[in-house]
């Protein structure tokens, strides 16, 4: 089901980078009957943190040609064509080899080894000014930051540390903020704050002296925010909900990509992906795309009909496409599960995908943690309750194609969206009916890791309204038995300590979780498993919606872990050790006469960049950073 009241692995969008071939001389040009040969080989690439790259290989010989791509030695699943694009990486991707080997039925044959360098920093930005160009800072949404060298346990105090600033806007601020340094704006460099509001309005503030820059309505002519629909999740208004994603290749000036609902003057609901220059706010070339979208069904045909959604996990930009996650205004029903795709160079439709054709919700909205992916370009989400077929074809998927309150993987293999694997508890139904399901929860790709065998495992996380840590392997993910959950990888339950309405956070093997009414929680990996019980708690427990932490690092020094508590109206940011979370380093309760005061709003996820930690408020965000 939807929200209810309590009773109720790099950063960002994929920039493909050409992958320029290294000629091989001296090869065998005359014939393509015998065995593999390699006429150009991978060249080694290098990147901007968040950005991804291209390697190629060209290749002749008898037909047909298989490839396999590796990274460091080791098979990449899926990487099965002349071309690889990593997933945006992040320092700890520097100085990874690519090879790949192509064979035919004559034989075999490795190319040379490229070497990835991936460099801190966008646009010049170096150190603190790394970006965060999408929700969680990256696709894979661990929500850490590894390049921060301003902020650190020794001077996050109350002391030395605090509200520096804010940034006021018209309308709640939902999304967590983005962040681009040393862009070009008026012919002058900033590091730039992007905002959305619900009242559709996109900001773009200077970070350091907290001026605006730009402001762009992308309301369209007599147009208004949506109303909430007599439900009280998204209030007062609906505009901007979910978290945008920018691309600073796109475009003459790079592009933030966001979503808006909108109302006409007769009373027609509108829901919209534009495309905005980064350094203007103005509509690009086809910008906005109305959207719409139809998918089969046992009747026919099933229509999305943009008064019944809201548009709230955050975008994801992956392989050139703006991937968008749809859920329900409360339960207000008829509404199903979609999921589209759009590219963003024309921001035309690419596909579709319904989760329930066939059922009913089953919606996607995650508590507005974004959607997830992984290095070869499948699409994890944990959807809410609604229809699971239980009857299940000879490969083990539900018959009519219903996935109701399921961990999902999603192909986007040439260009459509597919149900490539799933797990579903044994008890689906049951929970989805007990508002149980996992739909309040979001997804989170775990960094190769190597078993007790020396296996290397590709690992997510997920947990929901049932308080338990689901841990899947990627390549077999479980599927559906109605007598037990053995075919998961992982599950540790009863220890995140209440119903989970937001995402987790990764950092040096760590997994921290900020459940409802429960304290702030680390569970170490070790061997490729989930510790059975947290390392760490924090002495707050946080009330409704509990907290979704994100992590401040240089590499793996300094780790510091963020979270936001929502009090009766009053928000308070707390810092923890990474290692302890027993050891609070700052609350922003602490400092006399409310210096450090700020309101909360219900899911906002913090974010840190340039050594500042901005935080999303009813009217606006509340920077704090460093005392002057």
């Amino acid at each position: 089901m939807m929200e209810r009241t309590p009773f109720h692995l790099a950063p960002t969008p994929l920039v493909v980078l050409a992958a320029l071939a290294t000629l091989v001389c001296g090869c065998n040009s005359s014939s393509n009957s015998g065995a593999p040969t390699i006429t150009a080989q991978p060249a080694s690439q290098t990147v901007l943190v968040g950005e991804s790259a291209t390697f190629a290989v060209t290749a002749k010989g008898k037909a047909p040609l298989a490839y396999q791509w590796q990274k460091n030695g080791t098979n990449i699943n899926a990487a099965t064509v002349a071309t690889y694009t990593t997933a945006p990486t992040g320092t700890s991707d520097s100085g990874a080899t690519f090879q790949v080997v192509v064979t035919n039925s004559v034989g075999s044959i490795a190319s040379n080894s490229a070497t990835l360098t991936v460099n801190s920093g966008s646009g010049g930005g170096t150190g603190s000014n790394a970006s965060v160009l999408t929700y969680h800072n990256d696709v894979a949404r661990t929500g850490q930051n590894l390049n921060e060298t301003t902020l650190t346990p020794s001077n996050v105090n109350s002391s030395a540390f605090g509200k520096v600033g804010f940034l006021s806007t018209q309308g709640k601020v939902d999304a967590e903020p983005l962040y681009v340094p040393n862009l070009t704006i008026g012919g002058s460099a900033h590091n730039v704050v992007f905002v959305v509001t619900e009242h559709d309005l996109v900001y773009a503030f200077d970070a350091d002296n907290f001026s605006q820059l730009w402001q762009t309505s992308v309301l369209g002519s007599g147009e208004t925010p949506s109303d909430p629909h007599s439900c009280s999740q998204i209030t007062p208004e609906i505009g901007i909900t979910s978290t945008p994603v920018i691309d600073t290749k796109a475009g003459a000036n790079g592009t933030i990509f966001v979503v808006a609902m909108s109302k006409d003057s007769s009373g027609t609901y509108h829901q919209r992906l534009h495309a905005l220059d980064l350094t203007t706010g103005s509509e690009q070339s086809g910008s906005p795309a109305n959207i719409q979208a139809s998918f089969p069904d046992s009747g026919g045909q099933t229509t999305f009909d943009p008064y019944q959604y809201a548009e709230r996990s955050g975008l994801l930009l992956l392989n050139s496409m703006i991937y968008t996650g749809w859920t329900s205004h409360c339960d207000e029903n008829p509404y199903t599960g979609w999921l589209m795709g759009y590219s963003e160079s024309t921001l035309q439709q690419a596909s579709v995908l319904d989760i329930t054709p066939n059922g009913s919700e089953g919606s996607i909205w995650m508590s507005g943690a974004g959607l997830a992916a992984d290095p070869s370009a499948f699409i994890y989400f944990l959807a809410a309750n609604g229809t699971f077929d239980t009857s299940l074809n000879s490969k083990g998927f539900p018959v009519n194609g219903d996935y109701g309150n399921a961990f999902m993987k999603v192909s986007t293999s040439g260009g459509s969206l597919s149900a490539n694997d799933y797990f579903a508890m044994h008890n689906t139904v049951a929970e989805s009916g007990a508002d149980e399901d996992l739909g309040s929860g979001g997804a989170m790709v775990l960094p190769d890791m190597k078993d007790a065998s020396g296996n290397t495992v590709h690992l997510a996380v997920g947990a929901g309204k049932d308080g338990i840590i689901y841990v899947v392997n990627r390549d077999s993910m479980g599927k559906f038995n109605p007598n037990s959950d053995s075919a998961i990888y992982q599950e540790v339950g009863g220890q995140i300590g209440g119903r989970e309405f937001g995402s987790p956070a990764y950092f040096d093997g760590t997994v921290y979780y900020g459940a409802v009414s429960a304290a702030l929680k680390a569970f170490p990996i070790a061997s490729a498993k989930l510790a059975a019980s947290p390392s760490s708690s924090s002495a707050t427990t946080f009330d409704y919606p509990g907290t979704t932490p994100s992590i401040s690092a240089n590499g793996t020094a300094d780790g510091i872990v963020w979270a936001v508590e929502n009090s009766s109206g009053n928000g308070v940011l707390h810092a923890y050790n990474a290692s302890n979370l027993a050891s609070e380093l700052y609350n922003s309760s602490q400092a006399a006469n409310n210096r450090d005061a700020f309101a909360d709003n219900k899911f906002i996820t913090p974010m840190i960049a340039g050594g500042k930690v901005f935080v999303g408020t009813p009217t606006g965000v509340a920077v704090f950073g460093v005392l002057k």
